[in-house]
């Protein structure tokens, strides 16, 4: 039986469990998905010793950038963002491993915000600068649009969300959360942008899920902004990573 999991820490929340065991069952695929719920980066190198019947793994957080000297090469998308979420299993004739990362989160953002894109969204502001932010930002940049990230602390070439004025929010029309803020059970919380400023002009994209709209998208809807939630871009990664391991 073929073994494919995903590496982080914690994993509670697993989607990648679910989605692959329902599809191996309901295509009659002889494999089987688990958790490898790693403490430590150093964990890696046993996960791969002990299971010698994986294909391929997904990495979540915090690893993916982590888990990127442990790997002997890299696909260009992985490489220019410095985040990996798929890690293929490549075996020569002489059964020697090779390990190769991918990173299927910007096939997955890219795919579900281009349809809601118009000639009036040419700037983007990225909330957050984890590795899920790097993949947007690169996403982003294939679509022709121009980001810039919003960060909690100073730092060069970034905005503080203090510092988003008016004129800011007006000039970037495409706004992503790749932050936690607002996630289940903190269906209460929001990141802090001048909502007031928000128009029929902006799409307001969320990378969470849970819940389903989270109130950085209901204040974006009651501005009359286009807004859109996590979920597809989840499925449409999970597709390409599997397309990933099968070649």
């Amino acid at each position: 039986m073929e073994k494919y999991g995903l590496i982080g820490y914690p994993l509670k929340h697993s989607f990648s469990k679910g989605y692959f065991n329902e599809k191996f069952e309901a295509e009659n695929i002889d494999a089987e998905y688990v958790n490898f719920e790693i403490p430590t980066i150093e964990e890696f190198k046993d996960v791969i010793t002990e299971n010698a019947n994986l294909k391929g793994l997904n990495v979540t957080i915090p690893y993916k950038e982590q888990v990127i000297p442990f790997l002997d090469g890299l696909s260009p998308d992985a490489e220019s963002i410095g985040a990996v979420n798929v890690i293929k299993f490549n075996r020569d004739s002489k059964g020697k491993l090779q390990l190769i990362g991918y990173n299927s989160d910007i096939i997955g953002f890219t795919e579900s915000i281009q349809p809601l894109l118009t000639p009036s969204h040419k700037k983007a502001l990225i909330l957050g600068t984890g590795g899920a932010s790097k993949a947007v930002f690169h996403g982003l940049k294939k679509l022709g649009i121009e980001s810039k990230y919003v960060s909690r602390t100073a730092r060069v070439g970034m905005f503080t969300y203090k510092e988003l004025t008016k004129e800011i929010i007006e000039e970037y029309t495409v706004i992503v959360n790749c932050t936690p803020v607002g996630m289940y059970p903190h269906v209460d919380e929001c990141p802090a942008i001048p909502y007031e400023f928000i128009t029929h002009n902006h799409l307001l994209y969320d990378l969470l899920y849970n819940p389903n709209t989270t109130l950085f998208m209901k204040k974006g809807e009651a501005k009359g902004a286009v807004t859109k939630n996590g979920l597809e871009m989840l499925l449409l990664q999970a597709f390409a990573a599997w397309e990933i391991w099968q070649r």
